[in-house]
């Protein structure tokens, strides 16, 4: 099955994946930032490729500002100072679908972008992406999933009357979470009020609107909550995700899921597609979002997440064993980052990674999900095969900042 589908140009393509470090991110730095300690992001690659060198050469604060009126926009960055909260229902009982419409529409937005790319002769062009987003401040924050302006070199927003078209810039992002933030320069937009994932049952009613196809911006679908804290893997990342049976369609992605209250309880984040599958859609909780999005706000990444400071490879066959000369197949250090918690403890290129803590580990996946569970100043015990023997050694974790953002602080 595929996840994460949207619409760049006038066909499908998958416009969700992987980043080469974990945790960053290959676009523009936040246009904010705060000298808190570095996020912590797993920094690891784990690509394997026949032209690879060998070893020794090295391998919202209150319901997002208090809202008090609900709004299904694509939402991005939100002001210094500004929190993302819960606010109760604009009307504080259960609403019809027409009465939740009327209620949050406004708040969702639809989100274009420009994303360079090469053509078959190797020529750069501008290729088209379209997504949603919803607004979580009344002075242009808004939210949006990270795969939806992945690589942009431009964003747009236009609100739901289609008349009003703003360029958006981008104040943070976040791959593991798929959320992202953007900002518009605008005042008196209407937010959407952030309700209780937490709350949600199986069966609940749910309002998904959004942008399908990139091309009908302020569609409304409803269902029910299909199934909650169901997990998704799409490319290598877990998520833990509400499902519901609302139609959900390229383009959708970074929209909002609506309670009937009216009440933003979830980012639209995927669809299951694929022949003779329908009614599967996902979206982020929002309780789970919420962190994250202060987060991206005030410091433009998320904090607190340990970084071995790795690059690594994975050996599965017998073959790449023989190329890279190792004696097991398994993980194995590529390379090891400058002044980074590797280093300091020791690890070498062509060490291969054995266990964390209790956890074997065959793969590099295997070995992002463990350390995923530790934060920055943690110490976790390696076990490490060099040399033909199985080493202990202790990491203390590092926090790391995406990339972007180490360029934006250093300029």
């Amino acid at each position: 099955m595929n996840y994460y589908d949207d619409f760049k140009g006038s066909q499908l393509e998958n416009s969700y994946s992987s980043n080469p470090q974990y945790g960053g991110a290959p676009q523009e730095g936040p246009k904010k930032r705060h000298n808190r300690g570095f996020a912590v992001a797993v920094a690891l690659a784990c690509v394997v490729s026949s032209s690879a060198m060998g070893f020794g050469g090295g391998y919202l604060a209150a319901n997002l500002a208090g809202n008090q009126s609900a709004a299904s926009q694509p939402a991005d960055n939100t002001p210094t100072g500004s929190t993302v909260s819960s606010a109760p229902s604009s009307t504080g009982g259960v609403m019809s679908v027409s009465q939740i419409v009327s209620s949050v529409s406004d708040s969702v937005v639809e989100i274009r972008t420009e994303v360079p790319q090469q053509n078959f002769f190797m020529q750069p062009v501008t290729a088209q992406a379209a997504g949603s987003g919803v607004i979580i401040s009344q002075d242009g924050y808004i939210v949006t999933n990270n795969h939806v302006i992945d690589g942009a070199q431009k964003i747009t927003v236009r609100l739901k009357d289609g008349e009003e078209t703003y360029d958006a810039t981008l104040v943070g992002t976040d791959p593991q979470t798929d959320l992202a933030v953007i900002k518009i320069e605008a005042e008196n937009l209407s937010a959407a009020v952030m309700g209780s994932s937490d709350s949600l049952q199986v069966g609940d009613e749910t309002v998904a609107i959004g942008n399908p196809l990139g091309e009908l911006g302020g569609t409304v679908t409803n269902g029910i909550v299909s199934a909650l804290n169901r997990e998704v893997t799409i490319d290598g990342e877990t998520h833990t995700l509400i499902q519901t049976n609302a139609a959900i369609n390229p383009g959708n992605s970074g929209g909002g899921l609506f309670n009937d209250k009216g009440e933003l309880i979830g980012i639209v984040v995927a669809k299951s597609s694929g022949s003779g599958i329908e009614g599967l859609g996902f979206a982020i909780p929002v309780d789970k979002a919420k962190t994250v999005i202060e987060d991206l706000i005030q410091n433009g990444y998320v904090t607190g997440r340990g970084a071995l400071g790795v690059s690594v490879i994975d050996i599965q066959d017998e073959r790449s064993a023989f190329m890279y000369r190792v004696p097991q197949l398994g993980v194995y250090i590529a390379g090891v980052n400058e002044s980074s918690a590797a280093q300091k403890a020791g690890l070498k290129v062509g060490d291969g990674i054995v266990a964390v803590g209790d956890a074997e580990i065959s793969s590099s996946q295997e070995l992002k999900t463990e350390l995923e569970k530790y934060s920055a100043g943690e110490t976790i015990k390696l076990r490490v095969l060099r040399d033909g023997e199985t080493l202990p050694i202790s990491v203390t974790l590092q926090e790391n900042v995406p990339e972007s953002v180490q360029q934006t602080e250093e300029a």
